[in-house]
């Protein structure tokens, strides 16, 4: 199977008034594509740094990532990549059908093609009828639904999602899981962070831990498991562990 990520040697460091801060560290990582992978790790671990140099938001102090083969840095690499930010905000004086029209135009798309596909995208997200509504009026859980379609709407073949259920009840998270599940089934890639471990459980191929910039545990769900029981209790041991070596970024 071919890879839709490629992270070697990826090291993201930041100036601070005690010195450098190491937000990623030596980081290695290969996504199949047609795969969903979670990426996970405590607040301040890195993730949301790698995403951003995934995105070409960040550049890396050294090692590279590439997608579907060609560097971040082409333009022609993140045209395939659709993102939902952790905390997505954005202009509340256009109506969501101008929202995803916009964003529509960005990829180069064709009038017809993103009239399609924004009603499609309003139906299944449940935003029909509030589509030609100012963003400002909308909910904080149809904001989040709404920035989903505009992650959506280029059809992307790697969907990477950053913290996608934060501020959804769990119909919402239920219809995330959905669209997912979904991505995988068309043959898309989905790589995506959380803090919700019983959502990665269930929807993952392959998980990351990621403790102060540090890939720390990589594998099925099981794998990583191990003889802990279950993905919670892993989780927290992985991150003792690794901050008893005195690593924490």
């Amino acid at each position: 199977m071919s890879a839709a990520l490629e992270i070697d040697g990826l090291t993201v460091s930041f100036p601070s008034g005690k010195g450098i801060v190491q937000a990623v560290r030596s980081l290695n990582l290969t996504v199949a594509a047609g795969s969903v992978f979670g990426f996970l790790g405590p607040n301040g671990a890195g993730k949301t740094t790698t995403i951003h140099v995934l995105l070409g938001f960040q550049s890396p102090t050294s090692g590279s990532a590439r997608v579907f083969g060609r560097t971040v840095s082409d333009t022609m690499a993140r045209d395939r990549i659709g993102f939902l930010a952790e905390n997505p905000d954005t202009y509340g004086f256009l109506t969501g059908r101008e929202l995803l029209g916009f964003t529509g135009r960005l990829f180069r798309m064709e009038k017809g093609l993103i009239s399609r596909r924004a009603g499609e995208l309003f139906a299944s997200l449940g935003l029909s009828s509030a589509a030609d509504r100012r963003i400002a009026s909308y909910s904080r859980g149809m904001k989040q639904r709404l920035c989903m379609a505009q992650s959506l709407i280029n059809d992307p073949d790697l969907l990477i999602l950053d913290e996608p259920t934060g501020g959804l009840d769990p119909i919402g998270r239920r219809e995330v899981r959905r669209i997912i599940t979904e991505r995988r089934s068309a043959g898309k890639t989905v790589f995506f962070s959380s803090h919700e471990l019983s959502e990665v459980e269930l929807v993952s191929d392959r998980i990351g831990v990621l403790v102060a910039g540090r890939l720390v545990a990589e594998g099925t769900v099981d794998e990583v498991v191990g003889p802990a029981g279950n993905l919670e209790r892993r989780f927290v041991q992985l991150v003792e562990e690794e901050s008893g070596k005195g690593g924490a970024a």
